[in-house]
This record gives structure tokens, sequence and C-alpha cells, in this order.
């Protein structure tokens, strides 16, 4: 397999580094993989290529240091396409999302076609800095869940598989919680403990957060451990919970506050006694998580661009931009659910 493709598990991300031409088909080739692992049947497999291949073929033409990004949703039901460069943005974005408007010879007609076809199609750009795109492809019965307020990255060492990160996030109620773990280290063992503790997440996402770290620790008694993160989103406030170093913040439209770690410790040998804490939040609050894969240097000096970023879209451009290359790297950005905010 050609080395521009970083394949991934399920549960992880694909990236295809768009730093050549040929690299379109490759993300072409690869949504439609993606897109028939998440059971995408009938013509959409095709619809996902012709998503990957404009999306694709955008960064070869106009942009540098670009990549496509291709990964089942968080929620399930369908998949995602993300493109982030550090191009030089689209000075005309209601012009270049015409219907039928395209600089490229592409399977389509440009971004209007990645509009069209698309379930869901979020893009933002800034001139001189970047443009991020996230086109989501679910069946009919799966609409809802391309709308979802909520985005991850989750990427392993550079030229390692498998990922021993993971993430995962379910809705119940009328709240949603995030998790994220990374397991000691990198490489086969450590996504053994991610994926048991992926597990335990699935069985009930909705017992107290301190008594699932408690499950998540049992269950990890005989792998090598992992940190692990909780966060449950309520409209008017977060709660969370973690033991070892998975950061979790509050972004608003204009700052970030209330950075943490979870505490000392390795889930699955030495976990000390879980607390909860709770984060108020309000209109446009973005809760993150994140593993130590992510450099914290993104939040020291966030830019409005950045700031201002729907979920899907923040997590992959502080992936794309502040992640490690010599460690597994995942970063969810969630809201509340029914939060949109414009």
């Amino acid at each position: 397999m050609d080395d521009t493709v970083t394949p991934a598990p399920a549960t992880s991300t694909v990236q295809v580094r768009v730093d050549h031409h040929s690299a379109v088909q490759l993300a072409a080739e690869a949504a439609r993989t993606v897109a028939e692992s998440c059971g995408l049947t009938g013509s959409l497999p095709d619809q996902a290529a012709v998503l990957a291949s404009e999306l694709a073929g955008n960064l070869a033409k106009h942009a540098t240091g670009g990549s496509v990004y291709l990964q089942p949703l968080l929620l399930g039901g369908g998949m995602e396409i993300l493109a982030v460069d550090r191009g030089p943005g689209i000075a005309d974005l209601p012009r270049a999302l015409t219907d039928g408007y395209s600089t490229t010879a592409t399977l389509g007609a440009g971004l209007g076609a990645v509009r069209r076809i698309a379930t869901d199609f979020t893009i933002r750009t800034e001139p001189g800095t970047a443009t991020l795109a996230c086109a989501r492809l679910t069946d009919a019965d799966h609409r809802p869940k391309a709308h979802q307020e909520i985005g991850s990255l989750s990427l392993p060492v550079d030229g390692e598989q498998p990922c021993g990160d993971a993430c995962a996030s379910a809705d119940t109620a009328d709240c949603r919680t995030a998790f994220v773990v990374d397991g000691l280290g990198h490489g086969p063992e450590a996504s053994e403990a991610a994926q048991a503790a992926l597990r335990v997440f699935h069985r009930a996402p909705d017992r107290a957060l301190h008594d699932m770290l408690f499950a998540v620790h049992r269950a990890l008694r005989h792998t090598r451990g992992a940190a692990v993160g909780i966060m449950r989103l309520h409209h008017d406030r977060t709660e969370y919970c973690g033991v070892g170093n998975i950061r979790a913040l509050v972004v608003t439209p204009e700052t970030i506050r209330h950075g943490m770690t979870g505490l000392p410790g390795v889930v699955g040998w030495n976990m000390p006694t879980p607390r909860t804490h709770t984060l108020p939040t309000g209109p446009g609050v973005i809760a993150v998580l994140h593993s130590d894969g992510i450099l914290p240097r993104w939040a020291h000096a966030p830019s409005r661009f950045l700031l201002r970023l729907p979920p899907a879209l923040l997590a992959a451009a502080v992936a794309h931009a502040h992640r490690s290359t010599r460690d597994d790297a995942t970063f969810l950005a969630a809201r509340a659910p029914g939060g949109r905010f414009v």
C-alpha cells in the first residue's frame, strides 16, 4: 500500500496526505472502503468516493500541507470525510459552493456537488490561513446523526498500526457522554487496552462517571493499562472525571477555560479514587477531551477563527496542526444535544 495512506481500524481515523495529485484517487478508494465498513450500501460507497475525490482534488490543486481524514461517525449510522489544509483560504466561498462551479477535473462538480451529495456539509475558511470542510454521509434512516454537534480524530503513531488511543460517545436522555482512552505506550498492546475500555463504555454509557472508571479499571487489570477521561454534557453544565494524562477543556467563542487533567495514576493498575468535577457551560460552549498526543500549545493563544469552529472542524484543525507524530493522538469535541451554535 502507498505510504501516503494511513489505514486504521474502524474505531480510528484513516488519513490520506494530499501531497501529490495521485492522492486524489487514493482518497476516493479509501472513502469507498470506509463507507462499506460502516454498512453503507447501494450507491452510497460511490457517493463517498465522489465526496473524497472532490475534497482531495481541491487540496491537491489549491493548498499545501493538506490531508483528508475518513472515519465512521462517532455516534454511528454513517461516515464523515474531513479535509484540512494550510492553504490560502477561499476568497469567494459563496461562489465556490455554487453547484457546477469547479476548478478541478475531479469526479463531480466542485464544492457545490459536495454540498448536494453529502447528508451534512460544513465548511469554514480564513483567507491566508486555511480551509476546513466536513462532509457526512448516512442512509435515510440515520440522517439525524449526520447533524450532531460532535467531532473527533484518533490517529496512531506515524508508521504504526493499530492506534493505542480510542474515543466514543453516546447520547442518553438529555445528555451526551464522551469518552477518551489512551492505552499505555502505543502499538497492539496499547490498542488492546483501549478497545477493552471502549467495550465497558458501550455496555452502560449512562452510568455514573466514577462508577464507569471503576468498571474500566477492573476490565483493564490484565492489560498494560490506560489513561481515561470522561465528560458528560448537560445543557447547563459539564461533568468531568479522569485518571491519567487526558486533558479536559471548555471552549467558548471567545476563549478557553477550565482546563484540567485527570488524577495521577494508570487505570487498570494503580488508579486513585476518582472524583467528578462540574464545569459551568452555556450557549456556544464546546467541551473538549484529548490525549497527550495532542500538543497542549494549541490552547495557549488560539485564534478567533479556531475558537468559533464547530466541533467536527475544531477536532480536525487541532489534530492536523498540533499532533505529535511520535505518539497516538486523539481529540474529541462536543456540544450537549441540541446545543448547536452558528
